[in-house]
């Protein structure tokens, strides 16, 4: 170096024997790098605040200890060595330490084999370190659909946490706890995917080893189909509802989002057809309709005799009107909109988002699309959907879709609220507040102050209290059905634990807005107050049943939720099957029970419908059309679409899908109508049109018998109980 004059703000510093000249300030790391000196590093980017935690980056400046390049500033005649034995040694040691409590390959090694750490600890000769795994482990965080968190993975760098604070200025990472139990957490340490993390990807960019990762969709990309086509994320980004979305996520995530043309005719989606993903249109408009015929199953007699065969038709509701009709007439899909009963069909356009229950929890879709003019959707998997519904500007227009669309017809599909007027359901419209739920994640908490009324949009929550004994179930609430008004009407506490089983969404009324409702709309107070004393008893009901019998063996056998069980008395029981072969004889030849199931004591649970309290079978139904009437019996509304879930989900086996000839509209021949076979779905009718089962009538030993479990049980576990 020439001996003149140091300019000013300059330093003279030497690095490995070399003389070279930095600017006063600059970081030994920096400096180095200037002067093509390799210093390696974990916790340091260039973009980031240096923060010196990793110490791989350690260097000897002639102190008594070594020193964090990172964030050590040089200064006049310092003397740095970055290669010898005591540096080269300390760094070793420093990578073993994090590699002992490394899992290695993580994810990211085995997906792109670039893990920092990993390549660090290969360049310095490390195979198997010589320290201990600490025993303290956190695990993974699954919840994010966008991001897979790794907590055994992470180095404690900071990097993600200065990623999200000082480049995305989102402030939802940082660390939590002390010692062996310190980890990165975010917001309150509540899981990546219940926090306010929007998913920007910043975090993940910035890792440096498998901690954060991006959760791939192999073997579900939707990059093929009718009318897909390719794109840049700058091509999405220059959408409106698009911005503000990570532009390096979605480059990501191509084969999670397709850009589709749909020609005018062409189908986007069919109802009872499982599927991932939604649908947003951007140009065009799709009419969304049901094509199922609206009719009922129904059981009749034919002949004389008590054995009469009964045959199983389609009723329309004019022809067979039911009591306790449980909605006004509007069916529930997975859109924007609800349909009307009388003329099941709506128009989708630009804007509206559709299949969000079919692409976060996997239902069947629930109507079908069809393309009106030429469209242009985005259908898009789970992951990616949950980013855009954390994107303001997307979330803005599908909240302001809802409220101008769908908010009335939702409230008046609750025949309670029919009566609102509509300067007051203006009023909703500018106050409500539209609350998204993870599975699992408590809504309202028992014993807590009740400050808000909540209507179900999406999804299905689980009511439930809490007893000595353990948790008992109430309800399962779907769309069209609300919850909080017993604290709000009553002693302004919560009576249940309200907890999201799937993806939910609900609208939020304030307490202040629910009491100017019942005050203004005498009608509405005394429906809830109805309903509400209803579901007290109810509750009280179930609080002496846990009083009279023990919880746990009740419980562990599913019978508490059953409102009428076929047993059989396996004492007079010769198995004859003469209850199967009389319920087959009874429906066409198909039985509706089994001679097998649960056993409690000397019966047998037969497997035949329980008539349940709160039934399984409903949730998840993406019509909303099972329901149980105020009577035992759970009836299948006429808008039934057939696609089996409830007969999935029913733990007993105890529904089945009937399937029937109908004419419908010939895709290849429009204008004309092809006979087809359309399924509904059908469960005991405990032969309701016959003076009692066909099943306790035909046994000729007095084995079967319908009953009421809360009182045949009860008494016989209390005397069992008192021995």
């Amino acid at each position: 170096m020439s001996t003149a004059a140091t300019p000013p703000g300059m330093v003279n510093i030497t690095i490995d024997g070399k003389a070279v000249r930095s600017p006063a300030g600059t970081t030994v790391f920096d400096a180095a790098r200037m002067n093509g000196v390799v210093i390696p590093t974990l916790c340091h980017l260039q973009n980031q605040t240096p923060v010196g935690v990793c110490r791989l980056c350690l260097v000897d400046t002639g102190a008594r200890v070594l020193a964090a390049a990172c964030v050590r500033p040089v200064e006049p005649g310092m003397k740095v060595v970055t290669n010898s034995e005591k540096v080269l040694g300390a760094r070793k040691t420093v990578l073993e330490m994090l590699m002992a409590d490394h899992p290695s390959p993580c994810a990211r090694q085995q997906h792109s084999g670039d893990c920092e750490l990993e390549t660090q600890a290969k360049s310095a000769g490390i195979t198997h370190p010589r320290f201990a795994k600490r025993s303290i482990s956190r695990g993974k965080d699954e919840s994010s659909l966008a991001i897979a968190v790794d907590h055994d993975a992470c180095i404690l760098c900071d990097r993600c946490i200065r990623g999200c604070d000082e480049v995305k200025t989102n402030f939802v990472m940082g660390r939590s706890g002390k010692g062996y139990s310190t980890g990165i957490a975010f917001d309150l340490n509540a899981p990546m995917g219940d926090s306010t993390c929007i998913s920007c990807g910043e975090c993940m960019v910035s890792c440096p080893t498998g901690a954060l990762t991006n959760k791939g969709v192999v073997g579900t990309e939707i990059t093929t189909g009718p009318g897909a086509q390719g794109f840049e994320a700058e091509e999405l980004l220059r959408i409106p509802v698009f911005k503000g979305v990570s532009g390096t996520f979605l480059e990501m995530n191509r084969g999670a989002i397709v850009k589709r043309t749909y020609r005018k005719g062409e189908i986007l989606c069919k109802e009872g057809e499982f599927g991932s993903t939604a649908f947003f249109i951007t140009e065009g408009t799709a009419q969304v309709s049901i094509s199922t015929p609206i009719a009922h199953v129904k059981t009749q007699g034919g002949g004389k005799g008590f054995f009469k065969r009964l045959t199983s038709t389609l009723v329309g509701r004019d022809e067979d009107k039911r009591d306790e009709e449980a909605r006004d007439r509007m069916i529930p899909i997975d859109g924007s909109v609800d349909l009307n009963y009388g003329n099941p069909v709506a128009e989708f356009g630009p804007g509206d988002l559709f299949g969000e229950m079919t692409c976060m929890n996997f239902y069947p879709r629930s109507a079908t699309v069809r393309a009106t003019t030429d469209v242009v959707a985005y259908e898009m998997l789970r992951n990616v959907l949950d980013i855009m519904m954390k994107n303001k500007t997307f979330r803005a227009q599908i909240d302001e879709s809802y409220k101008q669309r769908a908010l009335e017809n939702h409230l008046r599909g609750v025949p309670m609220f029919s009566d609102l007027a509509p300067d007051f359901i203006e009023h909703l419209k500018g106050s409500i507040e539209l609350q998204r739920f993870a599975p699992g994640q408590v809504i309202t908490r028992q014993g807590d102050p009740a400050d808000s009324f909540y209507l179900v949009r999406i999804g299905f929550v689980k009511v439930s209290e809490n007893y000595p004994g353990g948790e008992l179930v109430l309800a399962y609430l779907s769309r069209g059905d609300y919850f909080g008004e017993i604290g709000l009407l009553g002693g302004g506490l919560r009576t249940a634990t309200c907890t999201a089983l799937d993806h939910v969404e609900l609208v939020r009324i304030s307490g202040d807005d629910f009491r100017q409702m019942v005050e203004r709309f005498p009608s509405v107070r005394k429906g809830l107050e109805t309903v509400a004393a209803e579901r007290y008893a109810s509750n009280q009901q179930r609080m002496q049943m846990v009083h009279s019998v023990p919880i746990d063996q009740f419980l562990s056998q599913g019978l508490m939720e059953a409102q009428s069980l076929l047993i059989l008395d396996l004492e007079n029981c010769t198995r004859c099957d003469a209850c199967v072969n009389a319920c087959a004889d009874a429906h066409e030849g198909v039985t509706r029970l089994v001679r097998d199931g649960l056993r409690f004591d000397q019966y047998l649970v037969a497997t035949s419908c329980r008539q349940c309290r709160d039934p399984l079978c409903m949730v998840g139904c993406p019509v909303g059309s099972i329901r149980r009437r105020n009577s035992l019996e759970v009836i299948i509304e006429d808008w039934c679409i057939g696609c089996g879930l409830c007969a999935r989900n029913c733990p007993y086996g105890n529904i089945n899908l009937h399937p029937f000839e109908v004419m419908a509209e010939d895709p290849e021949r429009p204008g004309r109508k092809k006979a087809v076979i359309q399924q509904k779905a059908t469960s005991c009718d405990l032969c309701t049109h016959l003076k009692e089962p066909s099943c306790v009538y035909a046994c000729p030993h007095d084995a079967a018998h319908r009953v009421d479990p809360k009182t045949f049980f009860a008494e016989m576990l209390g005397q069992g109980s008192s021995k």
